[in-house]
């Protein structure tokens, strides 16, 4: 092992510089104000979760999570998502006290990089979850709800892609053999990799059915004209009833355009029960986020109700929102020795006037005139009095 240099950083982790976290800040005050006027409350839960519950019940994988030890020997995580802790708390107390629940949260999750690729191992997430609600409209809300934030965002061009966990997972049990087929056609669809799927199923020694109706669907499921076409492949007609349905709110709505369906899509998360969307956005190179019904999770925490949400990476809609750069006049009030009292009147006078304004004495400072062109105006209080420039 190398040594740690001086200004390295822990693999995956990254410096928030100012102007980062100012655009950051204003993603945060705007998604509030939003959400808090859609009826969600937010919350906070602790960085760190115990292994045993949250840890196990996540559906981010082993090895990307933070592992700690605390002083009696219990192992912890650092939370891998959000998803998870808001169910442990719903279950524990707010369902309680009232049912369905609409929850926000703007917060850190932290996911563990094997190898220096660029994705950070800590990035922030904002999002919603509806607990205790299965219906239908849940699902419309939220995906609502995501058009309503992006927009609110400015997100100009952006497009949700929504499928179904249990439709996809019937189509593939009802035309595998294994369950290790099964794992690595859902594993290959995860990766959307439909090559590496097509090969797969044509290597199978699978009856020549069950091969066409996969390799057919594969194809059709890609390219849908209208979801009735993906009707023919299933026995139990429950879940694409539900989504016909959904598709009718989304209509009503008037949002079909912002609507794309594909029931190959598949996700790591494997708590996914129903309907699962991802959003992507022109400018972005990866998914802005994604979303899903998970009635199965709250079991895991004693509950036995019906939950849907989705996380947005705040990283990822940076890259495709506006600068948001304010044009405020930036003064530097400069003053000389034995003139601080002047100097701090003077500055919050400005400040007052709604001015951003810096304080900054002439002894702290080893080049002025480069100082002094990092400011708009400049106000200096010494010898001669108060200039202006």
């Amino acid at each position: 092992m190398s040594p740690i240099r001086k200004f390295e950083k822990p693999l995956g982790m990254r410096d928030t510089f100012p102007k980062i976290f100012e655009k950051k800040e204003v993603v945060r005050q705007t998604g509030r104000d939003f959400l808090q006027m859609r009826g969600f409350d937010f919350i906070k839960t602790p960085t760190l979760e115990y292994y045993d519950t949250v840890g196990k019940a996540s559906a981010i994988v082993e090895s990307s999570l933070f592992k700690l030890v605390d002083s009696q020997g219990n192992t912890l995580v650092l939370r891998p998502d959000m998803t998870t802790p808001i169910a442990r708390v719903a279950s524990s107390k707010l369902l309680k006290e009232k049912i369905p629940l609409r929850l926000a949260y703007f917060a850190n999750v932290f996911r563990a990089q094997e190898t220096e690729g660029g994705r950070p191992a800590e990035f922030e997430q904002m999002g919603v979850e509806i607990i205790g609600d299965s219906s239908v409209y849940a699902d419309a809300e939220s995906l609502l709800t995501v058009i309503e934030l992006l927009k609110v965002l400015e997100v100009k061009q952006f497009k949700i892609t929504i499928g179904n966990a249990g439709i996809l997972n019937a189509i593939l049990s009802q035309n595998v053999r294994t369950e290790e087929q099964f794992k690595e056609l859902h594993k290959l669809l995860v990766e959307k990799n439909i090559v590496g799927f097509e090969e797969a199923v044509k290597l199978y020694e699978l009856p020549q059915k069950n091969k066409q109706t996969l390799l057919t669907f594969i194809e059709e499921a890609t390219d849908l004209n209208h979801i009735n076409q993906i009707d023919k492949y299933l026995i139990e007609k429950d879940d694409f009833i539900y989504m016909e349905r959904l598709q009718n709110i989304l209509a009503i709505s008037e949002v079909e355009k912002y609507i794309y369906f594909d029931f190959t899509l598949a996700s790591h998360m494997n708590y996914y029960t129903g309907m699962l969307f991802e959003v992507f956005a022109t400018g972005a190179g990866f998914p802005l986020g994604n979303g899903g019904r998970y009635d199965g999770l709250l079991d895991e925490f004693g509950s036995q109700v019906g939950a849907i949400g989705f996380g947005l990476r705040v990283d990822q809609l940076l890259e495709v929102m506006p600068s948001f750069q304010k044009d405020q006049e930036e003064v530097l009030v400069l003053f000389a020795q034995n003139e601080f009292p002047v100097a701090v009147a003077k500055a919050a006078a400005l400040r007052k006037e709604g001015k951003r304004t810096t304080l900054q004495s002439i002894e702290g400072l080893e080049n002025i005139s480069v100082f002094e062109q990092l400011f708009s105006k400049v106000v200096r209080i010494g010898q001669g009095g108060i200039e202006h420039d």
